[in-house]
């Protein structure tokens, strides 16, 4: 069991060399303006790391599935969270390749994205991911009929006037029998779609059929299979509930920064122990920082706080929880769905022209 824990760390060592090297810190002076961060962002950008990055998430997985064949039930239950927080790390990285900031050039930011995270997790190809995320999403978030992010929501059961059992049911909806099928039937629709579909079927099958050949059905089923097909969809499920408003967004027109601040909220801003917490497990990579990611898409998570800091601020609606206050996301959300008036809040329009925008009053197949 030491061997396994020290293959984990040593993965872990492996990914730190992307952080050192992009990091703001690490130079005579913290940049403090959109300028300052994009040259910054530019002179750094390299191919290197980010394969070493990714690398050592793959590293740290062999360390679990070792713990998952050796460690009985403990290693199992330790395996298959561990294993699900690492997909949701990869699904982070490649959503940065999608924009093109992972690497300095975009065709191996690609090819990164495709070798190491789309290919064995079953995902659409990079190209299809891009069109559905940079534009559709991105331009149309909260938008109903337009938004994907919004139509997987709606598909779930969360709807205007959706009842609290409903509700309570849709917010685990990945973990259901009905969701889980849905996961198999997208990864199917990922992996058979195209020309390649062989090829693909080929690498989403290697990882669980290689580890079950080398160390045994327990580490392919607790270190991959429930990972992927339950505990990762339902991270990437809670990421996708936290990113928007999605059912009050208000409608404001104005630059990027005024129109995200109104759709967009901000999780745990003065809770440093909830936010390291969220950002070491379902919201890695920037996702904790939707608002400046939203605002600024181009900018790598690394310079993701720094907009926060110095240029953005927070949005409008910055609640302290996720399940348990007044100001509670989910508790937010259900307020929205369930209004007296039952009317569709107003949607913000896909353009971005000057508006103003009012002050929140109030007491998740991979999508980004």
């Amino acid at each position: 069991m030491v061997i396994c824990l020290a293959i984990v760390a040593a993965g872990v060592a492996i990914r730190q060399a992307d952080r050192w090297w992009f990091s703001p810190r690490r130079g005579r002076r913290e940049p403090t303006t959109l300028r300052d961060i994009r040259a910054l962002q530019r002179e750094r950008a390299n191919n290197v790391t980010p394969a070493l990055l990714l690398a050592g998430h793959w590293w740290e997985l062999v360390g679990w599935f070792l713990i998952a064949a050796h460690g009985g039930p403990l290693g199992w239950t330790a395996a298959a969270i561990a294993g699900a927080v690492k997909l949701r790390h990869l699904q982070e990285i490649s959503h940065f390749a999608v924009h093109g900031v992972l690497t300095r050039s975009g065709r191996a930011g690609v090819a990164l994205c495709e070798a190491a995270v789309h290919v064995p997790l079953g995902f659409v190809p990079v190209s299809v991911r891009r069109r559905r995320h940079v534009r559709e999403h991105h331009p149309n978030a909260t938008v109903a009929g337009v938004d994907p992010n919004l139509r997987e929501l709606h598909a779930a059961g969360l709807s205007t006037g959706v009842t609290r059992p409903r509700f309570l049911w849709a917010l685990v909806y990945p973990l259901t029998p009905v969701g889980a099928a849905a996961t198999v039937r997208g990864i199917a629709d990922s992996i058979l779609a195209g020309k390649a579909r062989w090829w693909r079927l080929s690498g989403f099958a290697a990882v669980p059929v290689t580890t079950a050949a080398a160390l045994g059905w327990q580490a392919a089923l607790f270190g991959w299979i429930v990972p992927r097909l339950l505990l990762y969809p339902q991270l990437a499920w809670m990421s996708l509930l936290v990113e928007h408003r999605w059912w009050d967004a208000e409608s404001v027109d104005g630059p990027p920064a005024a129109v995200e601040a109104a759709r967009c909220l901000r999780l745990y801003p003065d809770s440093a122990a909830a936010a390291l917490l969220a950002r070491g497990t379902w919201l890695p990579y920037g996702d904790l920082y939707h608002y400046a990611h939203s605002a600024h898409p181009a900018v790598r998570w690394n310079y993701l706080p720094l907009l926060e800091k110095h240029t953005l601020g927070t949005p409008a609606y910055t609640p302290d929880a996720l399940l348990l206050s007044e100001s509670a996301v989910v508790r937010h959300h259900f307020r929205a769905l369930t209004r007296a008036d039952g009317a569709t809040p107003p949607q913000p329009a896909p353009e971005r022209s000057r508006g103003r925008r009012e002050r929140h009053r109030g007491p998740v197949s991979p999508t980004g």
